[in-house]
């Protein structure tokens, strides 16, 4: 199970699949306004991709539980990558295959090796959509939570960094995905990207306390 002190989280497969299922659980609450936000800025999928993916996830956890937190990240990342079309089953599935491998092994991660993973998979993502912190994309959100978790602080300060940099791309002009396209007309709209990312960390505080 997860396991937490004031600074730090570890995790083995069990609660790496609550993580999981937490996150899923979110996007089933909110794949309507996750689709609300992209409505002005992209195709008005988001959220239904993000909620399909994410049933697909669970339904593969279901099947066969992986005995590793590395082998359920790996596992939910490639199902997201063959499930979903568009922007999130790439960016999201690139994520978290990413960081599932960077965990190898494993039978139990303590948050140094958790935060490393998500670097590993964060640089996926950069890698895949070519963006930046600053191009209000979900790096906007993701990298400021990585960053947190890799100076060693709680999950919960991560998930406000998530949450304060979702909030950041509401005045930044677009300069990658289909938000790009809209130039100024963009600004004043949340990422729903950055959005999700959010409640994948709020999804690990939830599985933390």
């Amino acid at each position: 199970m997860a396991r937490v002190t004031p600074d730090t989280v570890t995790l083995d497969a069990k609660s790496a699949a609550e993580w999981l299922r937490a996150f899923a659980a979110q996007v089933e609450d909110r794949a309507a306004d996750l689709t609300d936000l992209d409505r002005p800025i992209g195709d008005s999928d988001h959220g239904v991709n993000l909620q399909r993916g994410m049933r697909a996830v669970v339904a593969a956890l279901d099947e066969e539980a992986p005995s590793t937190p590395g082998a359920v990240l790996t596992k939910a990342g490639s199902t997201l990558v063959s499930t979903v079309g568009g922007a999130s089953g790439p960016l999201f599935g690139t994520l978290l295959r990413r960081a599932g491998k960077s965990l190898g092994a494993a039978t139990e991660v303590d948050q140094p090796a958790l935060a490393a993973a998500l670097r590993a998979g964060l640089e996926g993502v950069v890698s895949l959509g070519a963006a930046q912190v600053g191009d209000a994309t979900l790096l906007d959100a993701l990298a400021p939570a990585v960053e947190a978790l890799e100076a060693g602080r709680p999950v919960s300060v991560a998930a406000a960094a998530a949450a304060e940099g979702a909030a950041s791309t509401e005045p930044l002009v677009a300069r990658k995905g289909r938000a790009s396209y809209l130039g100024e007309r963009g600004v004043g709209h949340r990422d729903p990207g950055a959005e999700s990312i959010v409640l994948l960390f709020a999804a690990l505080v939830r599985v933390s306390a």
